[in-house]
């Protein structure tokens, strides 16, 4: 309960980028067309994939739900960037903030496990190549996504937690988005048990996959190196480059976001690191796997010529 001196919040006031509003038109027809990038990119992937029997892989039906997560991510938090940057200011009821943040979590944690069992499935592929077929058939991929979404559903408890916050008096975030730092700052709960859940859900769903990913491109690496012939070097470290790239930028903007959200980092500083994750992250891996993949741009070739 609010002491008497203090009025219960129901909704915050998003400031968005407050003090760069003179440069709202250019900020605004940069993330919109960063958006439409992340859409049109992610959904082409989507489609190919579920169109086209030669994608009908565990890689890319992996990769399929790299991209709806992508989207899913993108799309809770930059349609409200973009009203924000057009009104300078926004209003979102105490409910809603809270459970974007949750759906925001759920979407990560759900990245995190999918590239991590992207990268189990290249050691697979470059390891132990006479059983990846019969370990990693199609329908055994789709109860592991199956099982991955289920699991983040069901670990998420944490909103129950969240719903439970109290604030009062302070109603005005500095951020383009609701996200758990600032919220959890100008709450008036005790917010000891729900770090301690976040703690344990960042060591099972970000840390853990992280460690996997780890220990499995070891082990690529060391049997990459086994190989003597260069062509066959060459063509083992293809079959993971995309994934590669793909944790590289995933957990280093990750890492950017949470190394750069110390207290003395400015609140521009923050956003900014936010944006990187936001909206950079999901923008470039459809451009990593169509650059770098031969099938995916033969698929798109061929579906565009039987269009025209």
């Amino acid at each position: 309960m609010c002491e008497d001196n203090q009025t219960a919040v129901t909704v915050f006031i998003l400031l968005g980028f407050k003090g760069l509003y003179s440069y709202k038109i250019l900020f605004f027809i940069l993330f919109l067309f960063s958006y439409i990038v992340v859409l049109n990119g992610n959904l082409i992937i989507v489609v190919l994939v579920s169109i086209s029997e030669r994608l009908k892989i565990p890689m890319f039906i992996f990769l399929k739900q790299l991209a709806v997560a992508d989207i899913l991510i993108t799309t809770t938090i930059i349609p409200m960037m973009l009203d924000i940057i057009l009104s300078d200011t926004k209003e979102v009821s105490v409910t809603g903030c809270l459970m974007q943040i949750y759906f925001f979590d759920i979407f990560e944690l759900v990245q995190c496990i999918v590239i991590a069992i992207m990268s189990y499935d290249r050691y697979l592929a470059i390891c132990n190549p006479m059983r990846y077929n019969s370990i990693m058939s199609p329908d055994v991929c789709r109860k592991i996504i199956a099982a991955s979404w289920l699991l983040v559903f069901i670990a998420s408890g944490e909103l129950i937690l969240v719903l439970q916050l109290q604030f009062c008096g302070l109603k005005y975030i500095d951020h383009f988005f609701c996200d758990s730092d600032p919220i959890l700052e100008i709450s008036t709960s005790d917010n000891s048990l729900l770090l301690l859940v976040d703690f344990f859900f960042s060591v099972v769903f970000i840390f853990i996959p992280f460690s996997v990913i780890i220990v499995t491109y070891m082990i690529i690496f060391y049997a990459i190196l086994k190989i003597s012939l260069n062509s066959g070097r060459k063509k083992a470290f293809s079959t993971c480059s995309s994934h590669l790239a793909t944790v590289c930028i995933y957990y280093g903007t990750l890492m950017i976001v949470y190394m750069g959200s110390s207290e003395d980092s400015s609140h521009i500083k923050k956003k900014f690191y936010s944006i990187l994750y936001v909206v950079v992250t999901p923008m470039m891996n459809p451009i990593i796997y169509s650059l770098r993949n031969h099938k995916i741009r033969q698929t798109l070739q061929k579906v565009l010529n039987i269009r025209t």
